[in-house]
């Protein structure tokens, strides 16, 4: 069993910033992949970063540039920083680990409980 918590959603203008954060616990040996979705009212729930045990990244065209995903794995930690924040931004963010390789290759086994973030005009 994994459990993964995440913290630093919130409400900010449109251009800041804002940097998420995973903790997770409990079997973390078999997480491989991580990864942030994020789901807005009536939107699918979509990739926003992936990054493998490795460090190796990926990113959707739409935050390239803009999002950095990183993940300290000593403390078990992910982290996205979002700089240049747009309001098409506003999202409930979640945290999401996977035992594959790539967090792309199948439906991550585990995940956070969401943080929102709110992107004002």
């Amino acid at each position: 069993q994994v459990q993964l918590v995440e913290s630093g959603g919130g409400l900010v203008q449109a251009g800041g910033s804002l940097r998420l954060s995973c903790a997770a616990s409990g079997r973390i040996f078999s997480i491989n992949s991580m990864g942030w979705y994020r789901q807005a009212p009536g939107n699918q729930r979509e990739l926003v970063a992936g990054i493998t045990r490795g460090g190796t990244t990926n990113y959707a065209d739409s935050v390239k540039g803009r999002f950095t995903i990183s993940r300290d794995n000593p403390k078990n930690t992910l982290y996205l920083q979002m700089n240049g924040l747009k309001p098409e931004d506003t999202a409930v963010y979640y945290c999401a680990a996977s035992t594959y390789p790539n967090i792309v290759q199948v439906t991550p086994r585990y995940w956070g409980q969401g943080t929102q973030v709110t992107v004002s005009s």
